[in-house]
């Protein structure tokens, strides 16, 4: 656990860069420590008010009052009634503590928003009668990316996000940044890929894999029915088990976004969008 260096629950006071709570949020820019004490950082007002409006509880709530807006310090309350322990640091201890080059004066720590697959299972059984659709992201490597596509899942109505195989984890602090927030709004899990093919196939989702190696287009697939789209790595795409279809089921389909340049690839998450913005279009339709 973090040290404590003061007997005051409430508040505590730093003013010192090299005090240990300062050096403590900094061990948790690695993943190894996150993990250990299953704990992520949030860091911003927007962005900790959207997890406080998906219900996460803050273990620690550090403010700057030289650095935040006045009008913002109502968030303090919210976070204490949430059962966070309130810090306030100087400019020059925040800075120190603080993941972004130009902080806001918020930053909180809070319990990691991964779960296992197992606990998704209730998430497919939507209250509206509509199909799921589940968005899985294999050993994606960059953290904005996966944000990135965290804020589309939550635009377009996903119901959950799988990291098969993880490269860069849900609880990385700049993947919290690029989803503004949306990590704690989507049901999310992290999963090796064969668990997340055994997962999806007993749910009977049909599989829908990205790739520019098909001839046959996304808006050519029938997306109406219980869909996992499934988008891969930055630079090697899906691996090759999700073209198995003894592995996936022969139900799984290959689809391409049609594309007239010379580059034969978009980046993952603009091709994620596009999917599912054509799921999307399909269902509406």
């Amino acid at each position: 656990m973090q040290p404590v260096d003061s007997a005051d629950d409430q508040a505590v006071d730093i003013t010192s860069p090299a005090n240990p709570r300062v050096k403590w949020l900094q061990s948790l820019r690695r993943r190894r420590v996150r993990d250990e004490e299953r704990v992520t950082v949030v860091e911003g007002y927007a962005e900790l008010g959207l997890a406080l409006d998906a219900g996460v509880r803050p273990q620690l709530l550090v403010t700057c009052p030289e650095i935040a807006e006045a009008a913002e310090l109502g968030l303090t309350g919210r976070a204490r009634a949430a059962g966070a322990e309130v810090v306030t640091m100087s400019r020059a201890a925040f800075t120190k503590a603080s993941y972004r080059e130009s902080p806001d004066g918020w930053l909180a720590v809070v319990p990691d928003p991964a779960r296992p697959l197992a606990d998704l299972d209730p998430v497919l059984t939507r209250l509206d009668g509509q199909p799921p659709v589940v968005l899985v992201c294999e050993a994606v490597e960059k953290p904005g990316n996966l944000g990135a596509m965290l804020r589309t899942a939550e635009a377009s109505g996903v119901d959950a996000v799988i990291a098969a195989s993880p490269v860069a984890d849900w609880g990385n602090p700049n993947v919290v940044r690029a989803s503004k927030g949306t990590v704690f709004a989507v049901p999310i899990a992290a999963a090796a890929a064969d668990d997340v093919i055994g997962w999806l196939r007993g749910h009977g989702m049909r599989i829908v894999v990205a790739t520019p190696d098909t001839v046959r287009e996304v808006s050519d697939v029938d997306l109406r029915g219980p869909t996992a789209v499934v988008v891969g790595a930055e630079h090697d795409g899906v691996s090759a088990g999700w073209f198995d279809p003894v592995r996936v089921g022969r139900d799984a389909t290959a689809a391409r976004l049609p594309m007239v340049g010379r580059v034969n690839s978009l980046n993952v998450a603009t091709s994620a969008a596009l999917v599912l913005y054509e799921l999307s279009r399909q269902r509406r339709g």
